[in-house]
């Protein structure tokens, strides 16, 4: 791994997380770096929106990663920095918070201890999320007279129900990452020793997939989770129309009736 510098300047101290790439397994890692609670300040949300803008266009990154530093993912956010923020800056939190769903490439957040607040907000924005046994999970602004603000309850009203998410929001109630499997809202919940190594077998898992079949993918489930089946069922038609004229789709039918592993080019 190599750290990754921006010519942005707007990049150019990172404020509370680093960026390193590691090319020859076309791998970014975005680690969240301000032990021990890996707190995330107003601007370093501003930043990892870039961030993930950036490594979207990066041509030696296929997949992300996001982790955090030592025993935490992350306890959430700045509470002090929501008062100092105008409305306006307020008012895009959601925006930047979402850059992992935005990003066409896939994006896993790999967690162990808390994950609250942001942290869990951000997580919520990946694509997949594996959780070491330790790991727990809360959206707590009731207690502080607020609300989740960066899509946590909306994201996870979808993928839970309105009854769990109630139970999660309106308590601000920890959820183990066990039950969080259970519930549906993580991946893979691996014992903490064995998170880095599940995270790792999980790029390797991706990386062998199409680039473009696996960005097309994405945007589709995206694009269709607020649709009705019918429209759902058209998109995945005309997304599967272009597929069949791609070089990948060609490569993967001559791979497999030569009974071989497919080279893809994402073209």
């Amino acid at each position: 791994m190599k750290p990754k510098k921006f010519d942005d300047p707007r990049l150019a101290t990172l404020d509370g997380f680093r960026v390193e790439v590691d090319p020859a397994q076309e791998r970014a890692d975005i680690i969240l770096d301000r032990p021990p609670f890996n707190i995330v300040s107003m601007p370093q949300r501003d930043q990892l929106r870039l961030v993930f803008e950036y490594l979207d266009e990066d041509q030696d990154v296929r997949v992300i990663v996001l982790r955090g530093i030592g025993e935490n993912f992350s306890s959430g956010g700045n509470i002090k920095g929501f008062m100092e923020a105008s409305p306006e800056h307020v008012s895009k939190l959601a925006w930047n918070i979402a850059a992992p769903a935005r990003c066409s490439k896939p994006v896993i957040a790999a967690a162990r201890g808390y994950c609250f607040g942001v942290g869990f907000e951000i997580s919520l924005a990946c694509d997949f999320r594996i959780a070491s046994e330790t790991a727990q999970y809360a959206l707590p602004e009731q207690k502080l007279g607020q609300i989740p603000g960066s899509g946590g309850s909306a994201r996870l009203q979808h993928m839970i129900g309105i009854t769990r998410t109630k139970d999660v929001v309106m308590r601000s109630r920890r959820i183990k990452a066990k039950q969080a499997l259970d519930w549906g809202f993580i991946t893979d919940c691996v014992p903490d020793d064995k998170l880095e190594a599940a995270t790792d077998a999980l790029v390797k898992e991706l990386r062998e997939f199409s680039p473009l079949a696996q960005r097309t993918a994405k945007k589709l489930l995206n694009d269709s989770e607020d649709a009705n089946l019918t429209i759902g069922i058209e998109l995945e038609g005309h997304c599967y129309s272009r597929l069949r004229q791609s070089d990948d789709f060609a490569e993967g039918v001559e791979a497999f009736h030569a009974k071989r592993a497919p080279n893809f080019k994402g073209k």
